[in-house]
């Protein structure tokens, strides 16, 4: 059984505040008095109270000079701080002593229970909440799901699933799983949309925003209104995970929130080389063959980004200048910051930050790693830790200070994959577990997207008999040979290439600064 929650309330005129005191009771709080600071502290570090309230015009000790002794020693207990003074000096220093809440007298009865609940039930009234709103909302969702028929309706409906996603999970509930259960169900129908629909959307004047038009439909015309613009690309970067370090950079930007739709593979090779040459693959092949690098090359399959985004702007006949940065390490992080002066100078500075990319390689080969980010929530949380302790942080407020304007997004998403799908190639079949290139694959059509004729897709075909084979949500490819260790390997861990909602539908966000410091 639950005990009552234990306050302490001092106050110099307690005696006066009985109709408060019996209020609080009946409320269900056992109230604890003291009339002077000294007092209180006594009581508060004798006994355990879950809440204490302070009068700030007290005799001896006053109210600020209790509440400092107090955070000294009981840094997590919160103190609500009452006072007669509307001076900003003293509610400087009790906002600044990390107060819980400041209210001004008179106070009624009400206003002490609202902000008693907000420091004691907050948890337990958002997960109500939470739950209450979800359940109302269950339904619209359930019919979305089903008659979504278009870009924008998948975007809509991911966007309130992420929403729903995050507030289950921040409030504790147990409705997270059914919603778990619905976004399988939504994934699932959006796997067979694009199937339907993905053809379409190569010669189409009614295809969604794709990877090859980021940058001259979003960069482009603020180059020409005579902006200086930041692109800023983070690999393997989530709507939800955006959506947790979206607080952080709301202090320094006003922010304008879209989605656009990552080509297939949903891959660095093609979905990043695609972004900054502003060409679909098999264009870049057939166009710069010396920038193009092939599935069975050893090398670095994003080694050519700078000489892409050079012949993009090429064919557009632009004469803006700019730079190209990829930080891979706090080192690189650091070294940009140093040499912030020089990007000034350009139209144009683009910049990869690889860390989420690198974060989800190194869960699937490291145990530690993958122990930390075992779910979605605790993915999310390690990026908002990433984004908040590293360099990437301090450059975002580096340009906010100079007034510039940044355009972040990513080249594709990740998804938690855990139900292997048997699939055979020769040796040299690429390594990819959400897509597979080659000839002679021996599959299951049922379970994939297969495109046999890859030009027709905007991608290139290194053999006649060359097929790509796609992912559905949730699924990742593995061989017969070894097969058991193959998938205990692999399952559970975040992957991409593949066809599902959080791979596709990824985050294209303008960041203009609300503050320019000169």
């Amino acid at each position: 059984m639950s005990r009552e929650p234990r306050i302490l309330w001092a106050d110099d005129e307690i005696d006066l505040l009985k109709p408060h005191l019996l209020f609080l009771t009946n409320k269900g709080y056992e109230l604890v008095t003291a009339n002077n600071g000294r007092d209180a502290l006594d009581m508060a570090f004798a006994e355990p109270f879950d809440l204490i309230i302070l009068d700030e015009n007290m005799p001896g000790l006053t109210g600020l000079e209790t509440l400092s002794e107090l955070k000294q020693r009981l840094p997590q207990t919160p103190v609500i701080m009452i006072t007669k003074s509307e001076e900003e000096n003293i509610m400087d220093q009790a906002v600044g002593s990390k107060i819980a809440d400041y209210l001004i007298k008179p106070v009624n009865p009400n206003q002490i229970l609202i902000a008693i609940k907000k420091h004691l039930h907050s948890a337990s009234l958002v997960q109500e909440k939470a739950t209450r709103d979800y359940r109302e909302e269950f339904g619209e969702l359930g019919s979305l799901i089903n008659t979504a028929d278009s870009i924008d309706d998948w975007y809509s409906l991911y966007e309130r699933l992420v929403f729903r996603e995050m507030e289950l999970s921040g409030a504790g509930t147990n409705m997270d799983e059914l919603l778990a259960i619905q976004k399988k169900e939504a994934n699932s129908e959006f796997y067979k949309w694009v199937k339907r629909n993905y053809s379409s959307w190569m010669d189409s004047d009614g295809a969604p925003l794709m990877s090859p038009q980021v940058l001259p439909k979003t960069v482009f015309p603020m180059l020409d209104a005579g902006e200086k613009v930041f692109f800023i690309l983070i690999d393997n970067f989530r709507l939800d995970q955006w959506r947790t370090i979206k607080p952080v950079l709301a202090e320094y930007f006003n922010i304008d929130e879209s989605l656009y739709t990552s080509i297939l593979p949903t891959a660095t090779q093609y979905a990043r080389n695609a972004i900054f040459s502003g060409l679909m693959p098999a264009q870049i092949e057939k166009m710069f063959p010396e920038l193009w690098v092939d599935e069975d090359s050893e090398e670095g399959k994003n080694i050519n980004e700078s000489p892409l985004i050079s012949t993009l702007l090429e064919r557009y006949r632009r004469r803006n200048t700019f730079s190209y940065s990829k930080i891979n390490d706090g080192a690189g992080g650091e070294r940009l910051l140093r040499e912030f002066g020089r990007l000034e100078a350009n139209d144009l500075n683009v910049i990869v930050f690889n860390f989420i990319d690198m974060m989800s390689h190194a869960r699937t080969e490291s145990k530690m790693i993958r122990e930390l980010a075992s779910t979605n929530a605790a993915y999310r949380s390690l990026t908002e830790a990433w984004f908040r302790h590293s360099s990437a942080l301090e450059i975002f407020r580096r340009i906010a200070e100079k007034g510039y304007k940044i355009v972040l997004t990513t080249d594709h998403g990740t998804i938690r994959v855990d139900n292997p799908v048997k699939v055979m190639g020769y040796k040299n079949t690429n390594t990819n577990l959400r897509y597979k290139l080659g000839k002679n694959l021996a599959y299951n059509p049922k379970q994939v997207y297969e495109i046999k004729q890859p030009q027709q897709f905007g991608l290139p075909s290194p053999g006649v008999a060359s097929a790509y084979i796609f992912a559905a949500p949730g699924d990742f490819f593995a061989y017969p040979n070894n097969y058991n260790y193959y998938v205990q390997y692999y399952d559970g861990t975040f992957q991409h290439g593949g066809i599902s909602m959080e791979e596709m539908l990824v985050p294209l966000i303008s960041l203009s600064p609300k503050h320019i410091l000169v």
